[in-house]
């Protein structure tokens, strides 16, 4: 995958850096904090991309999800029930229980839950994402790579902007003020607010309305005082909430049922649901909107929302002592809640809802130690303190008669006594049920209440010292040892609409083969230690130049899994008291998972070209993880943790810009990845598959990619602005994303595959050339590509109506917005 595609993009980059003649126009230095230390980016050993605070306001680059486009191999994207992060094919899947593969720091605060990620990004001075374990300075779960978001400081003289974006198709207005200035001599603040309201472009079909809807409101304001000449304090307060009505979500398969109860062979489940008639057995009466069951920006759900509330607190302090050296404390609160209704089913049929909550509270205390720059010898050491406190629910609604009539149709059509289970994987629910016609009314009106707790205390000390040997070479030798303290307890109950708890019986034997839940109460422990070595090699091989090679180890930590609906015991689920014949029904959910665990190689080359006109850096990367941890759907409801046994990663990574002359630039970024199970006997099995492991019930993965992994992508990106007149200015830009093909499915199924596209995004603007103002067009997806980011089966389809039936979640369509900004 990765030698095919390496000629073909050095020719790319070899025609956009490398142009005949010579050129006077010089590249404006891009300086960032990615190792804690002011730094040009051209510096940094490691591989990493940084967007501007003022081209992520020019593009539209509103969340995290909007990053990656500009970002090769990182993937963001809202999936079923949570937000998915990736980098270089690793990332953290569908489970509250998770914190993050790829760590989120906001102003060095560590954002670790996957929820933070719909925030939306509000005055910032720039984003670095770094690619690769990044445990020595960053901490112990941030194995995959690092996003880091500054938010913009107070400025030493007043400065006001206001913005306001409007885009008509979708109903998108987007506003923005910005106050910043000194207070006294010493005392400066600053001031950002954004409102966002979004019409959505999915038309819902059965509720007549767009989604997702977006309603959102951010606040932030920092105060700087300089306290002394050498001390100075940072204070920041910020809220917001982000709420969205609808969901990005359809049906884009439906492929005809193999069950032969009632006749559904051969339809599809719109067809089954859409006022079909089974004579004497039941009347599945549900709008017609089923039937649409492709891909077309439409659904038919019957309601998703998702209301969130944030709060944060950082307060910084920075010293310089009189030989140079800077100490800093920094200190952290996070408090978010969220509360989601999510009709997963994905259709208008009343088959099924699901309520989320989740409250949580973070402090957080690092203490940091910094040398001075340009010594023999410089190093950065500290420690670190945090505290998470996670309080997650959910509960499953079963207040669908639908549900009951089937149920009781199939226990009547099949005949027999109510218990006696003769489970068949492949031909759906309904086929296992037999008895007297009344193993519905077991799960009228019911709801499974769950609730999952954990605390988690980490302390962890860290170090690294580069030593300079001449103007040359730099050794640099890192290490973070952690210790993490952990306790989880998850409870599933079965109870009525208002929450009475219901006795064992039946309700148990029905929703153990329907919607595989059981009840238990489990509770764990955890006490891990673990050490993070890294040793890193600079060679500065001429004036503009620097090679460099890192080989690290990286540990994330294991947890308890919020998600599954059933006890890892391999214990009977409870007997119907009403049965004849005992209850068979075995179900296997998991709770507790091990800490995962990576051993990286990276070798890269920076370099300045024509004079400092151009540049170029490659990065070329290997990356063994032991022990992934990966969130396995169960084909019905539920989701359990497993540990893929062993992964590797690698890949070549190019980025480089070309300052052309004055007035135009181009810019570019490619990324080679190669992923591979190489031990991975566990995998969830997709529609219609057999199991292949020698367990019985799972597949095996082994020498297969894995979700969101592409050979090749990358993006283009053109700019052109100059006077138009004494007094005016134009700028121009034209950004192209380009990508091979992926599978959005965590189960890798081919019948949800996404094509390769290009995709170009693109602005134009005029203003006076002092940029006190500016009026501009903004477009996305000028190509109008239809792209599924994430893909899924659906839920309960296989299961109640033996059809093979995918959701996919959808980028938005074309859209073209006008955008006015005013500077003070």
């Amino acid at each position: 995958m990765v030698s095919r595609n390496t000629s073909l993009v050095f020719c790319l980059l070899a025609s956009a850096v490398f142009p005949a003649g010579s050129m006077a126009a010089m590249l404006e230095e891009v300086v960032v904090t990615a190792q804690h230390r002011t730094q040009s980016l051209q510096d940094v050993p490691v591989s990493v991309s940084a967007v501007s605070g003022e081209k992520m306001m020019e593009a539209g680059i509103n969340r995290m999800e909007d990053l990656q486009a500009y970002v090769p191999n990182l993937t963001v994207t809202e999936s079923g029930i949570s937000t998915d992060i990736f980098i270089r094919g690793i990332g953290t899947g569908m489970n509250q229980g998770f914190e993050q593969s790829v760590g989120m720091y906001v102003d060095g605060i560590y954002y670790g839950r996957a929820q933070l990620a719909r925030a939306p990004f509000l005055d910032l001075a720039r984003v670095e994402v770094l690619r690769g374990p990044q445990n020595i300075l960053h901490g112990k779960n941030s194995i995959a790579g690092a996003v880091n978001l500054i938010t913009a400081d107070a400025t030493e003289y007043f400065e006001g902007l206001f913005s306001t974006l409007y885009e008509p198709k979708f109903d998108d207005n987007v506003h923005d003020l910005m106050l910043s200035g000194p207070i006294t001599d010493t005392v400066g603040f600053r001031f950002a607010a954004r409102l966002r309201e979004y019409g959505g472009f999915m038309e819902n079909l059965f509720l007549g309305r767009t989604g997702p809807q977006y309603d959102q409101q951010t606040f932030r304001v920092k105060l700087n005082w300089q306290a002394t000449d050498q001390t100075k304090l940072s204070l920041k307060l910020e809220t917001g909430s982000f709420d969205t009505l609808g969901r990005q979500g359809e049906i884009i398969n439906d492929e005809p049922s193999t069950s032969d109860v009632f006749l559904f062979t051969g339809r599809t489940e719109a067809e089954i649901l859409d006022n079909t008639q089974f004579p004497g057995v039941v009347n599945v009466d549900t709008d017609e909107s089923v039937r649409n069951n492709f891909q077309d920006y439409k659904n038919s759900s019957n309601g998703n929302y998702s209301n969130n509330d944030t709060t944060n607190l950082t307060f910084n302090v920075f010293s310089v002592n009189d030989s140079g050296h800077e100490f800093a404390a920094i200190t952290g609160y996070l408090h978010y809640t969220y509360n989601d209704l999510c009709d997963c089913d994905a259709t208008a049929a009343e088959l099924f809802k699901l309520e989320l909550g989740e409250d949580y509270t973070q402090y957080s205390q690092e203490l940091r130690w910094i040398s001075p720059a340009g010594e023999d010898i410089e190093y950065i050491g500290g420690v670190y303190l945090q505290r998470n406190e996670l309080d997650f629910r959910d509960k499953l609604i079963q207040d669908s008669d639908v549900v009951v009539q089937l149920l009781n149709a199939a226990d009547l059509t099949e005949g027999g006594a109510r218990g006696d289970f003769d489970p068949n994987p492949l031909g759906g629910a309904l086929e296992e049920i037999a008895g007297i016609g009344d193993a519905g009314n077991a799960v009228t009106n019911i709801t499974a209440p769950r609730q999952f707790l954990s605390t988690s205390n980490i302390y962890s000390a860290f170090l690294q010292t580069t030593f300079h040997f001449g103007d040359d070479w730099r050794l640099t030798l890192g290490g973070r040892g952690t210790l993490e303290q952990k306790t989880g307890s998850r409870k599933l109950e079965f109870a009525d609409l208002e929450g009475n708890v219901l006795p064992f019986g039946e309700v148990d034997t029905v929703s153990a083969i329907t919607f595989s839940a059981e009840r238990h109460d489990l509770r764990g422990k955890r006490t891990e230690k673990s050490f993070s070595p890294l040793l890193n090699v600079q060679w500065d091989y001429s004036e503009d130049g620097m090679a460099y090679f890192t080989a690290t180890k990286g540990v994330k930590a294991g947890g308890f899994d919020a998600r599954s609906n059933m006890s890892p015991s391999r214990e009977l689920t409870p007997r119907n008291p009403g049965a004849i014949t005992p209850n068979q029904q075995v179900l296997v959910g998991t709770f507790e998972y091990e800490e995962e665990e990576a051993r990286s190689l990276e070798l890269g080359l920076k370099t300045g070209l024509l004079g400092g006109a151009a540049e170029l850096n490659i990065a070329a990367f290997y990356t063994q993880y032991n022990d992934l941890q990966i969130s396995i759907f169960d084909g019905t409801l539920g989701f359990n943790v497993g540990n893929a046994k062993q992964a590797v990663t690698m890949g070549i990574e190019m980025d480089g810009r070309w300052q052309i002359t004055d007035y135009l630039s181009l810019g570019g970024a490619v990324a080679l990845l190669d992923f591979e199970f190489t031990d991975f006997e566990n995998g969830q099995c997709q529609q219609d598959q057999a199991p292949t492991s020698a367990d019985g019930s799972s597949c095996d993965y082994t020498g297969q990619t894995n979700q969101y992994v592409a050979d090749w992508s990358g993006t283009f990106l053109v700019g052109y602005i100059r006077p138009i007149s004494p007094t005016m200015g134009i700028g121009m830009g034209l950004d192209i994303i380009f990508t091979d093909n992926y599978n959005p499915s965590s189960n890798l199924d081919p019948r949800v595959e996404q094509d390769g596209f290009f995709k170009v995004n693109g602005r134009i603007g005029i203003g006076p050339i002092d940029k006190q103002w500016e009026l501009a067009l903004v477009g996305k997806n000028l190509t109008d590509k239809v792209i599924i980011v994430y893909a899924g089966d659906t839920p309960l389809s296989k299961t109640i109506f033996g059809a093979t039936s995918h959701t996919g979640f959808l980028e938005p369509p074309r859209s073209v917005a006008m955008q006015f900004t005013y500077r003070m």
